[in-house]
């Protein structure tokens, strides 16, 4: 079964474009990911340091090994600083059909 997920958090005032790269250049990483199906960042159009990610994996064994990518931590540890939350708030969706 597919893992699905929407990853959201906001950038600090003037933050945002520093965090716009950042995400930039991790989502090519991941998207090479082997189990990657999606990895769609999206601006909320009218707040544009909302940034909502969209992402979806082959399956949970997948979704384990983008969590342990060895880029992983140190982009977290590189974006904690820059957004207004803790860390990102994870969504985990179901299909309904």
């Amino acid at each position: 079964m597919k893992k699905t997920l929407l990853a959201e958090f906001t950038a600090r005032e003037g933050a945002e474009a520093e965090v716009a790269r950042m995400i930039g250049d991790y989502a090519l990483k991941v998207r090479e990911e082997e189990g990657n199906i999606a990895f769609d960042v999206y601006t909320k159009a009218a707040h544009p340091r909302a940034f909502w990610i969209f992402e979806v994996y082959r399956d949970e064994a997948a979704f384990q090994a983008h969590l342990n990518a060895p880029y992983g931590g140190p982009f977290n540890a590189a974006l904690t600083p820059l957004i207004e939350e803790d860390a990102s708030v994870l969504t985990f969706l179901d299909p309904l059909v």
